[in-house]
């Protein structure tokens, strides 16, 4: 048996404090894709970054695998039985949420998401006309949030229900970085966030238990998931009950509006440094949209933002670390694992490293996914929404989505940094959110029919 490579405590902890995300990518160069053991003091997980361990640990292996431990208790702890659970309460809820997110019904919900889009870019109009700065982490999360809430919630949440669970759900994502990072401190020692996640989460119940209550036995037609989720029956296999489906929409709601929003908000301050990006994105814009509206069958044109948001998914990963326990003994790369051992993965660090990527791996570049050039990169040297049976059900809807509304912004406007802005941090926590707001001016692009 081969050993992992070995980074105790006293060599990662000063990096971690000072800054966790460039400590895992020095480790992870440092290892070259070996397993690793990682000293964090009351626990010494494992951490794999090789392609080939991590296709064992999310789908050849899975069963050996699961979601539990530590690492995950801030996340069951929050949506228990839920999509991101584990046991008979995910077993339920990935049946009945499939078919929603299915390649089949998101080829249905596209014409929906692209009318619900345009409506939302609309919004972007009086900021342009009037030279406004706006900061562009909340005009992302606005217009994905009114798609969220016309395609997925099949408008059962209004606007105006919508856009009170959004600062609630901003402070959840941050203030849970604490207990996220630190999972071993007992509930019982305070930790910074804890009182406003907690005040967060009380807010998000309130809003999503009267949703509950009011669509629960009459939840009408449509191929949406609050419908789908009040349909659920017990006889289906799962614990179906209020707080299961206040958990399976917390998720969602969730997923659906920090995934994408965390992802095309990364876009603006890269293109400061990338004009040449910017330029091609307008180009194919002009090209496939033109004058008109963004609509689900400019899709398949759109290739090279497609490439794009595929290339931002890269180098900022929304679920930037994940951990599973060992269910039973098993071997990875010749090393053995026994039952109970924590196996943490990181896209974020297997999708920069330079053995897989080259020496520019850091480097924001879309053409890395020409579909020629592409192909050649392993299975699992890119997992932005994972892999296995767990693989995010929503992945096609958040590739769809991110498309169409950067067609839809490229179309009909310019951006340009404020002056003086800086490429932000990106800030630890569930996602990789920026640590400063990415102030941004519009100008309206002059289309001629």
């Amino acid at each position: 048996m081969q050993r992992a490579k070995n980074f105790p405590l006293y060599r990662t902890a000063l990096g971690f404090i000072k800054d966790p995300l460039q400590q895992l990518e020095r480790m992870g160069e440092e290892a070259g894709g070996r397993l690793m053991r990682v000293g964090l003091g009351a626990s010494r997980p494992y951490l794999a970054t090789d392609p080939e361990d991590v296709e064992q640990i999310l789908r050849h292996q899975s069963d050996r695998f699961d979601r539990s431990g530590l690492y995950w208790r801030p996340i069951r702890e929050l949506m228990t039985d839920s999509i991101l659970d584990e046991g008979p309460g995910w077993d339920a809820s990935k049946r009945t949420l499939q078919p929603v997110f299915s390649l089949h019904n998101t080829k249905k919900l596209t014409a929906l998401m692209a009318e619900a889009i345009n409506g939302a870019v609309d919004g972007l109009e009086e900021h342009a006309r009037g030279g406004t700065p706006v900061d562009m982490l909340q005009e992302m999360y606005l217009i994905i949030n009114e798609t969220v809430v016309k395609v997925l919630f099949g408008d059962k949440i209004t606007r105006a229900e919508a856009d009170v669970m959004i600062p609630p759900l901003q402070q959840i994502v941050i203030r849970i970085a604490y207990r996220f990072l630190f999972p071993f401190m007992p509930r019982a020692v305070p930790m910074p966030g804890d009182r406003a996640f907690r005040t967060a989460v009380k807010a998000m119940d309130d809003s999503l238990f009267a949703l509950v209550e009011r669509y629960r036995d009459d939840p009408g037609e449509g191929n949406d998931i609050f419908t789908a989720l009040c349909r659920a029956s017990k006889q289906e296999g799962g614990p179906v009950d209020d707080r299961w489906i206040r958990s399976n929409l917390l998720a969602t709601f969730g997923a659906s509006n920090e995934t994408t929003t965390v992802a095309l908000t990364w876009l603006w301050p890269l293109l400061n440094g990338h004009p040449e990006v910017g330029e091609k994105l307008h180009e194919e814009a002009r090209r496939v949209v033109g004058t008109e509206r963004v609509r689900a069958e400019h899709l398949p044109q759109l290739q090279y933002t497609k490439q794009v948001v595929q290339e931002l998914l890269r180098i900022f990963p929304v679920g930037w670390l994940f951990s599973r326990v060992a269910t039973e003994d098993t071997v990875l790369s010749g090393v053995r694992i026994r039952r109970g051992d924590t196996v943490l993965v990181s896209p974020f660090v297997t999708q920069r490293m330079k053995s897989i990527w080259g020496e520019d791996a850091r480097s924001f570049d879309p053409d890395r996914f020409e579909p020629e050039r592409a192909r050649g990169y392993h299975r699992y040297a890119y997992f932005p929404f994972g892999g296995g049976p767990h693989q995010c059900v929503g992945r096609h809807i958040v590739q769809a989505e991110a498309q169409l509304i950067l067609a839809s912004i490229f179309s009909r406007f310019r951006t340009r940094p404020v002056e003086g802005a800086e490429m932000p941090k990106p800030q630890v926590g569930l996602t990789l959110r920026p640590d400063k707001p990415i102030m941004m001016t519009l100008e309206p692009i002059q289309r001629s029919a």
